[in-house]
């Protein structure tokens, strides 16, 4: 049995299987998800688990270069704004319109999607892997 870090088998097993330049979006219980898209649901009820908690776990054990997010994350959703760049330590952050965003996540390479119970606006990341020995 596995003692600490991400606990859920489908998410270990994803985020020890990305590769340099995968994408792994944590979302909000809204986001539209594409048909066919491998998804690992992981919410229970409204705002649980949280997106902001899903999203320190992954990068305890992620090595990420960039991360995307919605612009209009600055005026819908500051609480949570200011919560990923305090979690976001010297990894940039490309901000892009929410519907670039939708489309980013329905083009190829979008590995798997994290569907969390948050239920505030625009709380939704891309992490794009980095590698280890740079």
């Amino acid at each position: 049995m596995k003692k600490k870090g991400i606990l859920n088998g489908p998410l270990s097993k994803v985020v020890a299987s990305l590769g340099h330049t995968d994408r792994l979006v944590i979302c909000d219980s809204g986001l539209p998800i594409p048909r066919n898209s491998e998804v690992i649901d992981i919410s229970l009820t409204k705002n649980i688990p949280r997106f902001v908690d899903t999203l320190k776990i992954i990068l305890e054990e992620l090595a990420v270069e960039e991360a995307i997010i919605a612009v209009e994350i600055e005026k819908k959703n500051k609480m949570v704004l200011n919560e990923i760049n305090s979690l976001i330590n010297g990894i940039k952050i490309k901000k892009i319109p929410h519907e670039k965003f939708k489309e980013l996540t329905r083009q190829n390479g979008t590995t798997v999607f994290v569907r969390t119970g948050e239920a505030t606006p625009y709380a939704n990341i891309i992490l794009v892997a980095g590698v280890t020995f740079n």
